[in-house]
């Protein structure tokens, strides 16, 4: 089977019956992707699963293959939060298609991720792979601090310097008002939503169906208040189709919620989307696994509070119509990362010693954080004693995979590129 073949048929398995539905949507997921290689990347975890699945991999035992993962750690996928003690974070987000699996393929993903990043820079190889380097070797000494007693630290405004602590700095700015005008409007004293392109409101009947999923959502949360009814009441609902690359086609809700006072300033709004079946856990046969999850919203919620200390106290899971939903709040403090502000060498260098920790912190945290029996054991001292047997010979097989398969993806975009131009998806 040649390449070419080999990605139409990922591509078909992962989303046949979702173009099915909606073609449109995945047109225009396809031309994003279409876009670069590292859109093309992002887009495409389950080209990258088909091919790392069954590959020889010296550092995973029967403990290190079942620790919680992200499942999609590239290096777009990080920025701020405002977490539930009330401190801005730079951490890992977006738990989409988190599973429980393989500790190197979260790293491994992200190495192929700098590699990409590296190459559109312009950066030569050597330097690239001692951006990876970097990266391994400050998740493994942040590991090894964990391992031997440290605590399980933050990355904040007191914390971080340079690039990062500019991220958090302009979180900072950021205002719930703000967030609420952009997306509100202000009629007879209340707010309700504005309508713009990809939003829609729903109907009576479909009002109901989501405020009983609402309601069933409110115990999954950790800090639910049944006493005080009035900070769940629901102003306004709206439907929203296909944000973001990786939610083409899907139906999301955002919701508009009184909040904890009456004034405007404090209403919050949610989002109420349909889990997805994570491309990992094609290549997971662990039942065990599998079994543990009721749902994939749940599964999300769930991931969640495994990977990031004290996440979002909003975070929880419903069933709408027979399928799992996420529950989340529309943050105001969320700040991405700008890539594009970051092409010096030593800038980079920094940054990768950063999001390094932070890897390393979320894997840490998952199996202390979680009400979960999932993973019942120290991942940290799993992983660091699998890595000890041989240090320099895991970064180095770090860095030999950015490359390789850095290069892969970009001779895939390609071949994507003229398959999807060239009519070979069931778009029509």
């Amino acid at each position: 089977m040649d390449r070419a073949e080999a990605l139409m048929n990922v591509f078909v398995t992962e989303f046949g019956d979702l173009m099915a539905l909606d073609p449109a949507a995945f047109r225009r997921k396809f031309r994003k992707m279409a876009a670069s290689p590292f859109a093309f990347y992002r887009g495409s975890a389950c080209v990258f699963y088909a091919d790392v699945q069954g590959t020889r991999d010296e550092f995973l035992d029967e403990r290190t293959s079942a620790v919680w993962i992200h499942g999609d750690l590239h290096a777009e996928n990080f920025g701020t939060y405002m977490n539930s003690a009330g401190t801005l974070v730079f951490n890992v987000n977006d738990f989409d298609e988190a599973y429980v699996g393989p500790f190197t393929w979260d790293l491994k993903r992200f190495a192929a991720s700098v590699a990409l990043i590296g190459y559109s820079k312009a950066i030569s190889d050597a330097a690239i792979g001692e951006l990876v380097s970097g990266y391994a070797r400050a998740y493994l000494a942040e590991l090894r601090g964990i391992a031997g007693g440290g605590a399980i630290g933050s990355l904040t405004l007191d914390t971080t310097d340079g690039v990062l602590h500019d991220v958090l700095q302009r979180a900072r700015l950021n205002t719930r008002v703000a967030l609420l005008d952009s997306q509100t409007v202000i009629e007879d004293y209340e707010r309700r939503f504005t309508t713009a392109d990809g939003v829609h409101p729903v109907g009576d009947d479909l009002r109901a169906e989501v405020v009983a999923a609402f309601d069933a959502y409110l115990p999954t949360l950790p800090a639910w208040d049944s006493t005080r009814p009035e900070q769940y009441r629901i102003k306004d609902i709206v439907l929203r189709k296909g944000v973001g690359i990786g939610s083409a086609g899907l139906p999301s809700y955002n919701l508009l919620l009184e909040g904890h006072t009456q004034a405007l300033e404090n209403d919050v709004i949610l989002y109420m989307k349909q889990g997805q079946t994570p491309a990992v856990s094609r290549w997971i046969t662990d039942p065990r696994v599998r079994d543990y999850f009721r749902h994939q919203g749940h599964r999300t919620s769930e991931s969640q509070r495994a990977l990031q200390a004290h996440a979002d106290t909003w975070a929880g899971h419903t069933v709408l119509r027979g399928v799992g939903q996420l529950v989340a709040e529309v943050s105001p403090y969320a700040t991405d990362l700008d890539w594009s502000d970051v092409n010096e060498l030593t800038e980079l260098s920094g940054v990768m010693a950063y999001l390094g920790r932070a890897t390393a912190r979320m894997h840490s945290v998952a199996d202390d954080e979680s009400a979960h029996d999932l993973v019942d054991f120290s991942t940290e001292e799993a992983i660091v004693a699998a890595v000890d047997r041989d240090e320099p010979g895991f970064v180095a097989m770090l860095v030999d995979f950015a490359h390789s398969y850095g290069d892969r993806a970009r001779t895939d975009h390609q071949i994507f590129v003229d398959l999807f131009r060239n009519d070979r998806f069931p778009l029509r």
